[in-house]
């Protein structure tokens, strides 16, 4: 049957040739399709229940994305006129910041004093150039005892501030978040030449937002290169022809193509993680064309013509082709369960990829190299070596079996050692200006983490309640104490001022008001005498039931954070029972979002798991081969989670989709070896002996070269300056390394031990 198709491929292979190239031409249009995401929120899928929570949570109060301006004064004072000056100048530009709502900073701060029985409401710095020494020395002191400005927008030591511009993107476009993030470098520069005794960094969530497509786009630059480079030299120096290197090369390129273009038409976004995915393709797509052109060059070695030659390669491999393939989009497929949608896309886009390259492998590829010159008789580098490996395997197989299995266990053992933990900012490694920037802000000035608490009343007005202010200051106070907390934001502050202002400045009344009435009038005053855009929408909602309390935290892991959530959870539960109160932000939903990925990981591992267990079982025709043939499949991720234990220890939501993912390419190794082993047990009659060597000389040397090439792929993929990437790339790495050495050195001994122990039928 096989060899029907095989003479019917190369008979029409003009037609073959003009039709892939037409597919490829119709699924690569919809590249144009293709656009960066750039907004954290695309790591949440709509049902994800923290980021429901922070959706309700900016539906009551205004949104607060922003671009935070860090400025040092190289002479370490901020309050001097020329650093206030600047201040000033970049606080007004920054209104024009596209989409920007909101300016704040230690300039045009509302500072309210009394005179007589007014309230005046002004900037703390309403004209820098007047300024005496005597009024930078108050305005310093008003702003480091302000609770509302110190270690947010002033750093305690005066040698720091922060701009601080609160951006509501309209979310209809892409162009957005680059749109506003150019406009505030340019700031940057601009204000850089005019006044070059400053430093200026940027930092917020925008300049996250916007940091995500620069990645990829540096990984795009970067590494797909590289990775194409050694593609093409790895397959020169196995094939040692040009014919089968541009072959393999071409199909590859068709093959990204098809799965980058068909991604476009389904309307995908781009994300980090989806800019990995043309790599693992390029990396997968080449073990289908080594397995066939190297049995293709073993058949002309023995005289066959090219013709016949394919054919017979086409025989041979092309069933054990399919089911890797098909256990390999299995694999990918399973990353669907993942709790973050951009883990959806690169699995469904590497399983399209590895689709593609099964079909063109057994279409282009032999209709291509069979017009191709292929003079070439000589056998495959490495495969006598391969032979001999194989034969000392044999001779030493008890001792192999037990040491290998003891190492494994040794390394098995240790994936306890392991801990679902993230740190989020550091998804970007440290060449990124957003990383570089955020640890700098969150050293001298502010965190850049935070998490927003609304406190509700369910009553019109009952913000001014005496005793829920007294509640709500209480849980200020709470926060305040935490180990983990560098600033606190909250409503409360501008009530006790603002008795204080009421009553003749004295710092004995900076206290909450007594009465109701009071408070109601004392808020309403201020609001009235609040400019355009600084008013209090970011703190309270329309009906004034609830108000918003920000805080600001240290650069702190997932689980710090939950722990730090779960503590302030049962102090609300206990201390206000009576009121609704909940946290959220950007902060907590990603640290939520490792174990949800773990826990849904393990369902659809399980049930990749279980479909190639089916396949294998039924490629195999035998239950108990079947199941043999899932012991090294299984036991290489296990062994390269006790490694990463016993190296790193940490595991963050990327390492959490490698197992499912790793599942479905490790077993293609195992499929070559035993479909080898099998037809020579089957068709030629040999022991268990011959038929391990048999294997290892006729596919062992494939299945080396593809295991490097895969290894390497995954390699250049670690060296991603996005840490998602980095770190799912380099485990893999060691996975599928793990999964050679399992399949040369564990599975050849315990199938000699099993016929040994009385398994002869298969």
């Amino acid at each position: 049957m096989v060899e029907l198709y095989t003479h019917f491929i190369i008979r029409w292979r003009y037609l073959v040739l003009l039709l892939t190239i037409a597919l490829v031409m119709i699924a690569g249009y919809g590249g144009q399709n293709l656009g960066f995401s750039n907004d954290y929120r695309m790591f949440f899928g709509p049902d994800n229940p923290q980021l429901l929570a922070f959706e309700k949570m900016q539906n009551t109060f205004n949104k607060n994305d922003n671009i935070m301006f860090v400025i040092t004064p190289k002479d370490g004072k901020v309050f001097t006129v020329e650093t206030l000056t600047a201040v000033k100048d970049i606080t007004e530009e920054a209104w024009q910041i596209p989409f920007s709502t909101r300016v704040d900073s230690i300039t045009n701060y509302q500072h309210t004093v009394a005179e007589e029985d007014d309230l005046v409401v002004d900037d703390l710095v309403p004209d820098p150039s007047i300024l005496t020494s005597a009024d930078l020395s108050r305005i310093q002191f008003v702003a480091i005892n302000e609770p509302m400005m110190v270690r947010r927008l002033i750093s305690p030591d005066s040698k720091y501030t922060g701009i601080n511009i609160t951006v509501q993107l309209p979310g209809k476009n892409l162009n957005e978040v680059p749109t506003a993030v150019a406009y505030a470098r340019g700031m940057k520069a601009k204000y850089l030449e005019k006044y070059p005794q400053l430093e200026i960094r940027l930092v917020g969530l925008t300049m996250m937002n916007n940091a995500f497509p620069e990645a990829s786009q540096s990984d795009a630059q970067n590494l797909y290169p590289l990775a194409l480079g050694f593609i093409i030299i790895t397959l020169l120096l196995m094939l040692k022809g040009l014919s089968g290197t541009l072959t393999t090369f071409l199909m590859i390129i068709f093959s990204i193509i098809t799965a980058m273009g068909l991604a476009g038409w389904l309307g995908t976004r781009l994300s980090p993680p989806v800019m990995s995915a043309p790599i693992m393709v390029l990396t997968m797509a080449i073990a289908d064309a080594v397995h066939l052109l190297v049995t293709m060059k073993h058949e002309m070695h023995l005289g066959k013509n090219k013709v016949d030659a394919m054919v017979e390669s086409m025989r041979i491999n092309f069933w054990p082709i399919f089911v890797t393939s098909l256990t390999t989009v299995l694999g990918f497929l399973s990353l669907n369960f993942s709790d973050a949608p951009p883990f959806h896309d690169l699995g469904n886009i590497a399983a399209i990829g590895v689709a593609a390259a099964f079909v063109f492998s057994i279409t282009f590829l032999p209709a291509l190299i069979t017009l191709l010159p292929a003079k070439s008789t000589r056998e495959v580098t490495g495969k006598y070596a391969m032979g001999h490996f194989g034969d000392f395997v044999i001779r030493h197989y008890r001792p192999l079996l037990i040491g290998s299995t003891v190492v494994v266990l040794i390394l098995v053992s240790l994936v306890p050692k392991n801990e679902l933990n993230d740190v989020f900012v550091e998804y970007f490694d440290t060449t990124i200006e957003f990383r570089r920037d955020s640890d700098y802000a969150a050293e001298h000035l502010t965190g850049v983490y935070y998490i927003d608490f609304s406190l509700g009343t369910n009553e019109s007005g009952g913000i001014s309640d005496p005793g829920y202010l007294r509640n709500a200051d209480k849980f200020v106070q709470f926060l305040r104490a935490q180990p983990e907390v560098i600033h606190v934001f909250s409503l409360t502050d501008t009530f006790k001022r603002l008795n204080k202002n009421m009553h003749g400045d004295d710092p004995a009344w900076y206290k909450l008001p007594d009465e109701r009435n009071l408070a109601a009038q004392y808020l309403l005053l201020y609001e009235m005498s609040l400019p355009y855009g600084l008013d209090l929408n970011n703190q309270i909602d329309v009906g004034k039931t609830a108000t918003k309390i920000a805080v600001t935290l240290k650069t702190l892991s997932s689980n710090e954070i939950l722990a730090l959530e779960q503590r302030t959870s049962a102090w609300l539960q206990e201390n206000m029972p009576g009121l609704e109160g909940f946290g959220t932000g950007p902060t907590i939903m990603f640290a939520h979002l490792g174990k949800r990925n773990i826990h849904s990981m393990l369902k659809g591992t399980t049930v990749a798991l279980f479909l190639i267990s089916m396949v294998l079982i039924i490629f195999f025709r035998s239950f108990k081969y079947g199941l043999i043939s899932l012991l090294p499949n299984l036991l290489p991720a296990a062994a390269a989670f006790g490694i990463w234990g016993l190296f790193v220890g940490q595991v963050g939501i990327a390492l959490s989709v490698v197992t499912g993912m790793t599942l479905g390419i490790v077993v293609d190794d195992t499929v070559h070896f035993m479909s080898k082993y099998l037809r020579a047990r089957r068709e030629k009659g040999f022991n268990a002996e011959q038929a391990v060597h048999y294997a290892f000389n006729s596919v062992g040397i494939a299945l080396l070269v593809t295991s490097v090439v895969l290894i390497a792929g995954f390699m250049i993929m670690a060296q991603s300056h996005f840490e998602l990437n980095a770190g799912m790339g380099l485990l893999t790495s060691v996975v599928i390394t793990l999964a050679l050495a399992i399949d040369f050195m564990l599975l050849p001994p315990l199938l000699i031990k099993l016929e040994e122990n009385g398994v002869k039928k298969v």
